[in-house]
């Protein structure tokens, strides 16, 4: 492939464009996002994902040639670039020497869109941080959960920080995202009763008297989340089939969501091996 020179100026309109995509607006407005390190391209290039725009400085290319090829099938535009340019590109301090960008997911589902029902799943409400996120997706795909829910007022799922935190399990991720988490709810309990397989929703409450193993597990599940300082609102709660907490030594208040997303995946595990 004949490659168009390196780039070198910070100044290149094709450079600040895509700098522009470290703002969520911008991601938004463009439809784009940005895919940050060597890791999270190579989960890229295991799952085929379509790419934007690949650039890399020559001491990466130098490491990871074979990576490099895989990548540039996938890509429209493959440009070599300085390294103060790549590292204008990134939105980490210390990147790797090389930054992508691909179009944005189609996460949202319609409102008329019943969705398909769990046999293990986790919904979350509300969710910000962006480190959770990740470590939520990373979660989800260890213990084989098939559903993962997301209120459209959370954190964008394709932040840089998400992708990073989610150890390039973001891209085999089953995660949709509701206008109405509630509605979501309540179209899947309706479809499950309807198969003859009732869906238990389960959420944690710091005041419920049942511990969360305390639950027939095997059957299928979907746990439910709130948001990291307010918890579930009051709609999702009325949601719920099952209301279980997280037993907690004195003086703790409350654990972090993607922690307690981790300990409720993982006993169902356990119970459905057992």
């Amino acid at each position: 492939m004949n490659l168009p020179p390196s780039l070198t100026s910070l100044h290149n309109p094709l450079v600040k464009q895509v700098r522009k995509l470290h703002q969520t607006k911008e991601r938004h407005r463009q439809g784009i996002f940005l895919l940050e390190g060597t890791h999270v391209l190579e989960a890229a290039a295991a799952a085929r994902y379509p790419l934007k725009h690949l650039f890399y400085t020559t001491d990466w290319w130098q490491r990871h040639a074979a990576l490099g090829l895989d990548l540039q099938g996938q890509a429209d535009t493959v440009r070599e670039v300085a390294p103060p340019v790549l590292k204008s590109l990134a939105t980490t301090v210390h990147p790797d020497g090389v930054v992508a960008t691909a179009a944005r997911r189609q996460l949202s589902v319609p409102d008329d869109l019943p969705p398909i029902v769990p046999s293990l799943g986790l919904a979350v409400e509300r969710l910000q941080d962006p480190g959770n996120l990740g470590t939520i997706i990373r979660t989800i795909a260890a213990a084989g959960a098939d559903s993962f829910w997301l209120t459209d007022d959370s954190v964008d799922a394709d932040h840089p920080k998400v992708l990073r935190a989610s150890a390039g399990q973001w891209f085999r991720s089953p995660l949709q995202t509701y206008p109405v988490l509630s509605a979501a709810l309540s179209a899947a309990q309706a479809r499950a009763t309807q198969a003859g397989q009732p869906l238990q929703v389960v959420a944690t409450t710091p005041t419920a008297s049942a511990a969360y193993w305390a639950l027939d597990l095997t059957r299928p599940t979907l746990f439910v989340l709130g948001n990291e300082g307010s918890g579930l609102s009051a709609d999702v709660l009325a949601s719920a089939t099952h209301e279980v907490s997280i037993p907690l030594d004195k003086g703790v208040e409350s654990l972090n969501v993607a922690i307690s997303a981790a300990l409720f995946l993982y006993e169902a595990c356990r119970q459905r091996q057992a």
